[in-house]
């Protein structure tokens, strides 16, 4: 393994012509850690070229010891000898730490790029370490008090619009209701005691805290709404008040802005809403409860003619990525807040709000909620405008009525990436549903024997589809027939004419020709190799076939 080609926010190169500092190595150490990890490379100029390290700096147990002794927490390094061009280069892999690490000197720093693409390591500001403990789990920001407050800070308005939540909602913690209000704030973690002194948490004033007061201390509470219709600004809203009313007030003005499609199910109709409302409410819940409030910014909401986008200040936090959303163990950058969104009855007691919000699309056959805008600064969550799938809808509906409750989410996953893809393998299936794969090949198989999903082809190469009966019943079956290979015996003269037209062909131009898996288009090219229709041209990743003369 050679030296990169260039500095980038995880690499980093260190002249040591003049014989480098061991100061300056524990900063760049530092930095790197309290970003993402990375490589720092001793002996190497800004450009790349090799130089060479100093004879004391090239002693791998020494640098590591150094390292670990003048950091804190300690680091802990791998350091290596690299040869460049006859060039003694020190390799040093620095880990992503799992605290914020400073040197024994006290300097806490990060990396970041600048604005012509270059790194550089730079002081971190205190509200950068918040943030960083917070997505780190190691620090609770919502749990820490809030200076120059009093409980008189709170809206006894607030207080009271709490209570009835909690008596409104199901799956509230009624026991709320029977404790007095000092008592009500303490259980939800709404003040905490410093020095004797009650004082209010980031917790509290979010959910009642008065408007004059989140105003001046904590001003990233903020809100806005606005709904376009082509240019044309319809709603443009701002909110400055509680959290538990702002979320309310939201909920409640999307509505005029949320129609509503009858959908048949036998004798009864069904009312589906272009956004889900009980989705929607558990994505604003997500939005304000997982937020990075030492960031500035607010949380937004835009309706228009594209669908719903929700994004709040604060990317996803360590463990959390836009892969594992599903499956991830539920945690959050604000314990304390999540909790009382909770207890109160606004979350689900689960932490599983992200289930809700992508059942909201599953149930109604729609495209899947979308969170691939997301980055380190912010979370942004889309859901497209579209039509139900009114057949689907249906479909869902008897099955349900069959089992006698709702179908897993696991299992609506499955049923709309089989409708999507059209065929597909566990392996496939694992890479495109984010369901852990030993339970996805039990929800394969079961729906197999619910007459749902067929299985074709041996083990090796065992692929699964829509049964025929989901297919009859949305009046495709004419792509099951395709799909089901009823007309398999002219796929050998389809793939050599297709050969024969583009001059060659390759795994991939067959499985969108066929509408297969890459192993069924694969299988019936190797069909082709053995019969001398087909001569492989080129193997591996890239292999493709061309027509025997």
């Amino acid at each position: 393994m050679g030296i990169p080609e260039r500095e980038t926010l995880s690499i980093e190169f260190k002249s040591d012509r003049k014989t480098i500092a061991e100061g300056v190595i524990v900063d760049e150490v530092v930095a790197l850690s309290n970003t993402d990890g990375g490589e720092l490379y001793i002996g190497v100029e800004d450009d790349g070229v090799p130089t060479g390290a100093q004879p004391q700096h090239r002693d791998p147990l020494q640098m590591n010891a150094m390292i670990a002794n003048k950091t804190v927490p300690s680091v802990s390094v791998r350091t290596t000898i690299l040869t460049e061009s006859g060039k003694p280069v020190v390799r040093i892999e620095v880990p992503r730490s799992a605290s914020v690490v400073a040197s024994a000197q006290g300097r806490i720093l990060r990396r970041r790029l600048k604005a012509n693409g270059e790194p550089e390591s730079i002081p971190m500001y205190p509200y950068e370490i918040s943030t960083r403990l917070s997505d780190l789990g190691r620090l609770d920001y919502s749990a820490q008090p809030v200076p120059d407050t009093t409980r008189e800070d709170f809206d006894p308005v607030a207080r009271e619009n709490l209570r009835n939540i909690v008596g409104k909602y199901n799956n509230s913690d009624k026991t709320l209701l029977e404790l007095n209000d000092e008592e009500l704030e303490k259980a939800l973690g709404f003040t905490t005691t410093v020095a004797g002194r009650i004082m209010p948490t980031l917790t509290g004033l979010l959910m009642i805290g008065r408007e004059d007061v989140l105003a001046k201390a904590v001003p990233t509470s903020e809100a806005a709404l606005q709904v376009l219709v082509g240019t044309d600004v319809k709603v443009n809203l701002t909110y400055k008040g509680s959290l538990l009313r702002t979320i309310e007030d939201i909920a409640h003005a999307i509505k005029p802005w949320n129609p509503v499609t009858e959908v048949s199910l036998g004798l009864f109709t069904s009312p589906v809403e272009t956004f889900n409302g009980r989705a929607i409410r558990e994505a604003l819940v997500n939005a304000f409860g997982h937020r990075d409030y030492s960031m500035l910014g607010r949380v937004r909401v835009l309706i228009d003619d594209m669908g719903l986008t929700i994004s709040n200040p604060g990317g996803f936090i360590e463990g959390i990525s836009i892969d594992n959303l599903l499956t991830a163990d539920p945690h959050g950058r604000n314990p304390c807040l999540m909790d009382a969104l909770k207890r109160v009855g606004l979350a689900e007691r689960t932490g599983r709000g992200i289930d809700r919000i992508y059942e909201g699309s599953l149930l109604v056959g729609k495209p899947l909620p979308d969170y691939s805008e997301s980055g380190p600064t912010s979370v942004n969550l889309f859901i497209a405008r579209s039509e139900p799938d009114q057949e689907f809808i249906r479909l869902i509906a008897e099955e349900s009525e069959k089992r006698s409750a709702p179908l897993p989410l696991q299992t609506l996953l499955v049923l709309d990436a089989l409708k999507r893809q059209r065929c597909a393998t566990i392996e496939v299936l694992s890479r495109t549903v984010d369901v852990r794969k030993s339970q996805l090949v039990q929800v394969v198989e079961l729906l197999v024997e619910s007459g749902l999903v067929e299985a074709v082809g041996s083990a090796a190469h065992r692929e699964y589809r829509l049964s025929s009966k989901v297919y009859k019943r949305s009046g495709q079956i004419k792509e099951y027939v395709r799909q089901a290979d009823i007309d398999s015996i002219r796929y050998p003269e389809l793939i050599m004419r297709l050969a024969r037209k583009q001059g060659q062909v390759s795994k991939r131009d067959v499985a969108e020709l066929l509408h297969v898996g890459p192993d069924t288009a694969y299988y019936e090219i190797r069909k082709l190799v053995k019969s001398g229709d087909l001569l492989a041209a080129k193997r591996g990743p890239d292999a493709y076939y061309v027509p025997c003369v």
